[in-house]
């Protein structure tokens, strides 16, 4: 009996001692906070560490926290928790998609996503219960109040906008719950289908249009470049045959100053020659000898009755015979 009663009080003791080791002594891991409550009241905020608080006055303060859980078809599933350790790094909040109404009575779809971090842990623990859905509900009126405020084509090409409007007023609002709101994203912006059918015809209708108006101003701009080639060209033709004009009138002057040079050396070799002739006599009678035989053919080329000039002819014989006279006495 005595062995029996000391082992069962043994055991007792034993088991007191571990309750007593277990409700008074806490590790806490890093990035991770525990608030402490003596008699219920808020007494001291545990860091990352061994910590050893007085049994059964101390406790950790039990918080909700809700959860959402989205799976791969889009089913959202909410589920809430007592947790008694705060998360201090950054947490991230998807939230199912909701329906919005634009300023415009369009119904869009919106799924968003929000980035948060506990700043206070005894404000996010006391001035708020269930911190995750406050903070999902907040945020789902303050879209609604934006997206209200806009219109369709607005909201869908003003989503960096939209985006930091709703981070500054989230911000402002989680601030007394010692919550840093760092950013608010907008994955999903869905119109309805007739709304996306008649915004595709939209789009086409807008790309033809600026098809036609590339193509216009392509032709438009290879006219010009034709005309402007066609005249250029002209303009470098002109100037061409100008100056081929120009040349060629230089040189017929050339070569006509060069005859005249040629005849006046001549006429100077034949007055050297005959000092008492005609030298002129002889180089008319010269050059009508020379174009004789031309004036005693037709176009086929057949010798034909020699013309009635053949007397001037016979005239410029005898002006050379006269000046080979003269020259020999």
């Amino acid at each position: 009996m005595f062995f029996e009663f000391f082992f069962g009080a043994f055991g007792l003791v034993v088991l007191f001692l571990v309750i007593l080791i277990f409700r008074s002594v806490y590790i806490v891991k890093q990035s991770e906070a525990l608030v402490i409550e003596r008699l219920g009241r808020f007494h001291r905020l545990l860091g990352p560490g061994l910590h050893v608080v007085m049994p059964f006055m101390d406790s950790p303060h039990i918080s909700v926290w809700t959860y959402v859980q989205i799976t791969e078809k889009n089913h959202c599933y909410r589920f809430a928790k007592q947790i008694t350790r705060i998360e201090l790094r950054e947490s991230v909040y998807d939230f199912p998609k909701q329906n919005v109404i634009t300023k415009d009575n369009v119904n869009i779809e919106i799924n968003a996503i929000l980035y948060y971090q506990i700043t206070d842990v005894k404000a996010a623990v006391y001035e708020v219960a269930n911190l995750p859905e406050a903070i999902e509900k907040l945020t789902q009126t303050t879209l609604r109040n934006v997206i209200g405020s806009l219109d369709l084509d607005e909201t869908l090409v003003s989503r960096d906008q939209i985006n930091t409007k709703l981070r500054v007023i989230l911000d402002d609002a989680t601030d007394k719950w010692g919550v840093k709101i760092n950013r608010v994203e907008l994955q999903e912006v869905n119109p309805p289908r007739d709304i996306q059918q008649a915004m595709e015809q939209q789009m086409r209708a807008e790309r033809s249009r600026r098809a036609m108006i590339l193509e216009a101003e392509g032709k438009k701009g290879a006219a010009i470049l034709d005309a402007e080639g066609e005249r250029e060209s002209q303009i470098l033709r002109a100037r061409g045959q100008a100056e081929s004009q120009i040349l060629e009138a230089e040189g017929q002057a050339q070569a006509r100053l060069k005859v005249s040079e040629a005849e006046a050396e001549s006429i100077a070799v034949i007055q050297k020659a005959m000092p008492h002739g005609d030298p002129l006599a002889y180089m008319i009678a010269r050059e009508y000898i020379k174009v004789l035989p031309e004036m005693t053919k037709d176009k086929n080329g057949k010798m034909i009755i020699v013309p009635y000039e053949a007397s001037s002819m016979m005239g410029a014989f005898a002006t050379i015979k006269t000046l080979f006279e003269q020259e020999k006495k």
